[in-house]
């Protein structure tokens, strides 16, 4: 198996490729498992202190001129504005539009950003982010810091968070955390497949309670100040230690004001 390679479209090999591709020799097995804990080792050290955030995903595909961008920017402003550092994917589009409206309302604006075969760059308006190399490690990095799930419209990777989301509250792998889409006519032909999956009895009636689904972002802020906040009884973790070289990230500009939301233990 040592001359098995997988190749990307360039011709060079990529990490998600040779973990996929089947076995390989132990060497390069444990030289994967090895970026794949650095990557999580990275992930935890950077994003310790960011405090309690609220996960907004978005396609990437949405640039400021269209009409998704100021929506998903305002969506990230209250969200920040009810205390919460507002996570991404670190990208463009919509994940660029939410990190900027935390940064409007100076809050603190983090992403878990991912490295492609056709480069994905952070976007300018993050206070913290880390690039990681596999996709399982950034989803588990979006999941572990967050107490809520925004949901904005968006392609494939979108419904892959959203339906990740979903899985893990219905299998309670994680507490029983809000899940927001804004969007109702977006999301409707998703939302009837959950209904015909329901008559099927492939799904739970219970199960499609789990998501709330609005235009009114007055209506998904109280949703998620109700389900979040008072609902987890947040406080506050240990600051850092300076003897590991630990630093707490500060947002961009002035600071925030507001109710200040703080992280509990799960």
């Amino acid at each position: 198996m040592d001359g098995h390679v997988a190749v990307s479209v360039n011709g060079s090999p990529t990490p998600d490729r040779m973990l996929l591709e089947g076995p390989n020799s132990r060497w390069r097995d444990l030289m994967l498992m090895a970026r794949a804990a650095t990557d999580f080792l990275r992930g935890f050290r950077g994003l310790h202190f960011v405090g309690p955030c609220i996960a907004i995903f978005g396609s990437a595909r949405f640039a400021e001129s269209h009409a998704y961008y100021p929506l998903a920017r305002e969506v990230g402003r209250r969200v920040s504005a009810m205390g919460f550092t507002v996570m991404t994917g670190g990208g463009p589009g919509l994940m660029e539009a939410a990190n900027r409206g935390a940064q409007d309302h100076g809050g603190l604006s983090v992403g878990c950003n991912i490295k492609l075969p056709h480069e994905q760059a952070p976007n300018r308006y993050l206070d913290r982010w880390v690039t990681c190399h596999y996709f399982f490690v950034r989803k588990v990095l979006l999941f572990k810091y967050s107490y809520a799930f925004v949901v904005l419209p968006g392609g494939l990777g979108t419904l892959d968070e959203l339906n990740e989301a979903l899985t893990l509250i219905q299998t309670k792998k994680i507490a029983n955390f809000p899940v927001v889409l804004i969007g109702t006519t977006y999301w409707e032909p998703y939302m009837a497949l959950l209904r015909e999956m329901v008559d099927e009895g492939a799904v739970s009636p219970e199960d499609v309670q789990l998501l709330k689904v609005t235009d009114d972002l007055d209506e998904a802020i109280a949703y998620l100040e109700a389900n979040t906040i008072e609902a987890f009884g947040l406080r506050r973790v240990s600051k850092p230690a300076w003897w590991l070289g630990e630093r707490k990230p500060q947002p961009a500009g002035t600071a925030r004001t507001g109710a200040s939301a703080s992280q509990s233990t799960r």
